[in-house]
C-alpha cells in the first residue's frame, strides 16, 4: 500500500484507499466486525456476488460520460483484475466481476489515475447521478443538464450528509421533455427547462421502482438551476433523519413520503433551510469541459459490401445531433456486456475520429457523440469489425435484463439466458420490430428492479413456482403497460400472469401477435389501457396452467441442470449495523471527523459528523436495551424518554434539544465549535454509562 502514497496525488483520494486496505486487513484479522465491514466497502463500490470469496466492483461514471483515457483505464484494470468482461448498468456504471478483495484497494488506485472513481457507487449513499445519454446534443434540449449532472455528483461525493442513510439515494437529469433521464422513478428527477431566458429544470420526488413502484411527486414545476444544490441537500437531511432504517423494504424515499404527505415533506425541508450552508449554488455551466472534436481531414474511402444492411443499420442508429453536420452512433450492446479487447479499439476510435468520449445509455447501450456525416461510412465498417454493427439500438429488440443469477445474490432465475432467447425470438420471427421504438421488453432476475422491468411495455420478472408435487420450477412473472409519458409522467406495468420461465418466449409471441392483430397503429400503453387487464390474462392464462408442465420446465435458461432456488443475502440496499460495541467505534470516528473538518475550516462537515456521532452513541444504548431504533428522529426522541427523562444520563435541556439544534443554527465557526464540544461531553456520558453498566452484568 505504500505506493499509493506516492502515485495518488490527491490526498483525500489517497486516504480513502489507505483506509480501505486497513480496513481489509483489520476484518482479515478479525479486529473488525463483518456488518460494520460491508457497509463500509459497499459504499467503496465493492459488492459481494453470489459466488463465494469474489467481489463484483461497480465503477461510477457520473451521467455515462467516459473518455477514450478512462475507457483505456478500465480495459487495463478489468484485464488485470478481473475477466475481461465490462457490463453496463441502468444506472450508466460499468461493473467488472471475479474480483478478489485483497487487491481492491490498488485497483482503485489503479483507477483514480484517469479520475475514475469507486467511492458510492454502492451503499445507503447517493448512487451514481444519471442523465439523457444525448445530453448536449439532444435536439430538443433547452440546455447540456451535463454540467449541472457533473456540479451535483461533486456536491455530494464523500458529504458527510449522504454516507449513511437509511438506504440508497437515486437522481436523474433529463435533456428535454421526453424524460429520457425517467424523473418519475426517481428520487429526485430533475428535467432541463427554460422560464424566460433562466434555467432551471423541473423537480420530480419520490419515485421508484422495486416491488412496489410510485410515481414521483411534483415538487415544483419550474426551480432555477442554482436552487437544485440547496434543495437537494434539504431533502437528503430530511431522508437522513426521518426515514426508516430498521426495516429495508421500506426505507426508500417514497415511503417517507406515504406516511408524512406531500405538504408534511415541504415543511420538514423547510426546517433545514437554516442548517443548509448554501441558499444558491450557481453552477458555471461555461466553466465545464468543452469538446475537443478530432480534426478529420482526409476522410477514409471505403466501400460498403452490402449496401442494404448499412442502410438498415442508419435507420436504426444514427441519433440527430443539434450541432450541424454532426450525428451520434447509437451501439446496441447485448445484455450491456462487451470485452476489453474490443472495447480499447473503439476508445482508439472515438479518439481519433469523434470527439474521443462515450455515453453509457440507461438501456445498457453505448452512444459515440460528435461523428462527422461524411464519416458515417467509415465508422460503420469499422463497428462492424468490432461486432459492434448491431441493428436495433433503443428498439423493441434491444432488451434490457440485469444480470440475474449468474452473479447476483439476489437473482431468484435467469434474467440473462431468457433475454438472449427473446431476442433470438424477435430477430428470427419478428423483423419488423427491430425498427420499432414504441414496444420496450426489460427483464430483472428478482422484485427489485435493476432490469426495470416494471416500467418496461412488456416486462419480465424472475421468480419460482410449486408444482401440485411440490417441486419448484424457475419463472416468470409477466407484467405489461408500463412506459414513459414524457415531462415527469409515467405509467407502471400490472403484474399479469406468473409462467414457467421455459414458456416465456410463448408468452411473448402470444404478447405481439395480438398487438399485430388489434393495435391498429396505437402506441402498446395506449393500447393495453384500452384493453385492460383482464384480457391480457385471459390471453395468457394457458401458459400458467402447470398441470401441463414438463421437466424441461425445471431447467433454467442459460443452464443445462434442475432448478434450485438460491437466494444470498442482499446487498444492494446496504445492511443495518446493531451491534452496541461498533456503534460506539463508529461515534468515536465521526468525532475524529468532526475535529478534522474544524480544522479544514469546514463548519457544515463538522456539525454533521457530531449530529451523527451522537445519534450513533444513542442508537448504540438503545439497542442494549432493545429498543427499536427504526429512524434517526425516533432514536432522539426515544433516547430522551428511556435515558435522559429517567435521570440515567444527564442531559441539560434534554437530548433532542441539544441535537437538533443542528436545524435551527447556521453553519458558522462558533456553532461548529460549541456543537462539537456538546457532542464530546454526551460520548464522555454515554461512555461512562457504558462501562458501569457492564460493570453490573
Amino acid at each position: 500500500m505504500r505506493s499509493f502514497r506516492t502515485e495518488i496525488e490527491n490526498p483525500i483520494v489517497e486516504k480513502d484507499i489507505i483506509e480501505l486496505d486497513a480496513k481489509i486487513r483489520q476484518f482479515k484479522g478479525g479486529k473488525l466486525d463483518e456488518e460494520k465491514f460491508r457497509s463500509l466497502r459497499l459504499a467503496r463500490g465493492i459488492y459481494g456476488q453470489r459466488q463465494f470469496g469474489v467481489q463484483m466492483i461497480r465503477i461510477k461514471l457520473p451521467y455515462g460520460k467516459v473518455t477514450s483515457n478512462q475507457l483505456r483505464r478500465i480495459c487495463d484494470v478489468s484485464d488485470e483484475y478481473s475477466t475481461g468482461r465490462l457490463h453496463i448498468t441502468t444506472r450508466q456504471d460499468i461493473q467488472i466481476h471475479y474480483v478478489d478483495l485483497d487487491r481492491t484497494p490498488e485497483l482503485w488506485a489503479q483507477l483514480e489515475k484517469d479520475d475514475i472513481t469507486l467511492r458510492e457507487a454502492c451503499g445507503n449513499t447517493v448512487r451514481n447521478v444519471t442523465a439523457s445519454e444525448t445530453a448536449g446534443i439532444d435536439v430538443d434540449e433547452p440546455f447540456d443538464v451535463s454540467p449541472y449532472a457533473h456540479a451535483l455528483f461533486e456536491y455530494f461525493l464523500r458529504n458527510p450528509i449522504s454516507q449513511e442513510m437509511g438506504r440508497k439515494f437515486k437522481v436523474s437529469f433529463s435533456a428535454s421533455d421526453a424524460d429520457t433521464g425517467l424523473s418519475y422513478m426517481h428520487d429526485l428527477g430533475f428535467i432541463a427547462k427554460l422560464e424566460n431566458g433562466v434555467r432551471g429544470f423541473k423537480v420530480m420526488l419520490a419515485g421508484g421502482l422495486g416491488s412496489q413502484p410510485r410515481h414521483a411527486d411534483l415538487l415544483f414545476p419550474f426551480l432555477p438551476a442554482d436552487k437544485i444544490i440547496p434543495l437537494m441537500e434539504g431533502v437528503v437531511r430530511v431522508f437522513d433523519r426521518y426515514g426508516e432504517r430498521k426495516s429495508r423494504s421500506r426505507a426508500r424515499l417514497k415511503f417517507l413520503l406515504k406516511d408524512v404527505g406531500l405538504d408534511g415533506f415541504k415543511q420538514l425541508v423547510e426546517e433545514e433551510q437554516k442548517a443548509i450552508p448554501i441558499k444558491s449554488y450557481p453552477i458555471d455551466a461555461e466553466a465545464y469541459p468543452k469538446v475537443n472534436i478530432a480534426n478529420v481531414v482526409d476522410i477514409p474511402n471505403v466501400e460498403i459490401a452490402d449496401k442494404e444492411a448499412f442502410e438498415a443499420w442508419k435507420s436504426t442508429s444514427l441519433v440527430p445531433q443539434k450541432q450541424e453536420g454532426y450525428v451520434a452512433i447509437g451501439i446496441k450492446v447485448l445484455l450491456g456486456d462487451f470485452y476489453t479487447d474490443k472495447a480499447r479499439l473503439l476508445a482508439t476510435l472515438v479518439e481519433k475520429y469523434a470527439a474521443g468520449e462515450l455515453r453509457l445509455s440507461l438501456r445498457q447501450n453505448i452512444l459515440i457523440p460528435y461523428v462527422k456525416e461524411e464519416l458515417v461510412p467509415f465508422f460503420y465498417t469499422e463497428l462492424l469489425k468490432l461486432g459492434f454493427a448491431h441493428m436495433g439500438y433503443n428498439k423493441a429488440g434491444d432488451i434490457t435484463s440485469c444480470p440475474g443469477t449468474d452473479t447476483c445474490n439476489l437473482g431468484i432465475a435467469s434474467s440473462t439466458g431468457i433475454a438472449r432467447e427473446l431476442e433470438r425470438v424477435i430477430k428470427a420471427e419478428y423483423p419488423q420490430y427491430i425498427n420499432n421504438p414504441d414496444v420496450l421488453i426489460k427483464i430483472s432476475g428478482c422484485m427489485n428492479a435493476c432490469g426495470q422491468h416494471n416500467m418496461a411495455n412488456i416486462g419480465f420478472q424472475g421468480m419460482s413456482i410449486k408444482t401440485k408435487d411440490k417441486l419448484v420450477a424457475p419463472a416468470l412473472q409477466i407484467l405489461l403497460g408500463g412506459g414513459n409519458l414524457g415531462d415527469g409522467n409515467g405509467a407502471f406495468a400490472d403484474k399479469v400472469l406468473k409462467v414457467p420461465s421455459k414458456r416465456g418466449p410463448e408468452a411473448l409471441r402470444l404478447i405481439l401477435n395480438d398487438f399485430e392483430a388489434n393495435g391498429k397503429g396505437a402506441s402498446y400503453v395506449t393500447y393495453y389501457a384500452e384493453k385492460g387487464k383482464p384480457y391480457f390474462y385471459d390471453l395468457l392464462k394457458p401458459l400458467g396452467d402447470l398441470d401441463t408442465i414438463t421437466p424441461s420446465d425445471y431447467i433454467d435458461w442459460g443452464s443445462e441442470e434442475k432448478y434450485q432456488k438460491a437466494i444470498g443475502i442482499g446487498e444492494c440496499a446496504g445492511v443495518v449495523i446493531d451491534l452496541v460495541a461498533t456503534l460506539l467505534y463508529e461515534s468515536d470516528e465521526k468525532i475524529v471527523n468532526a475535529i478534522s473538518s474544524i480544522h479544514e475550516g469546514k463548519w457544515a462537515a463538522s456539525i454533521y459528523h457530531s449530529y451523527t456521532a451522537m445519534v450513533n452513541a444513542a442508537k448504540a444504548l438503545l439497542t442494549s436495551e432493545n429498543t427499536k431504533t427504526n429512524t434517526h428522529i425516533s432514536i432522539i426522541k426515544d433516547f430522551d424518554e428511556i435515558f435522559v427523562q429517567s435521570n440515567r444520563i444527564q442531559v441539560e435541556g434534554g437530548f433532542s434539544e441539544m441535537v437538533l439544534q443542528i436545524k435551527s443554527n447556521e453553519p458558522t465557526e462558533d456553532f461548529a465549535k460549541s456543537y462539537l464540544k456538546e457532542a464530546q461531553d454526551f460520548m464522555e456520558s454515554v461512555e461512562t454509562y457504558r462501562k458501569l453498566d457492564l460493570s453490573n452484568v
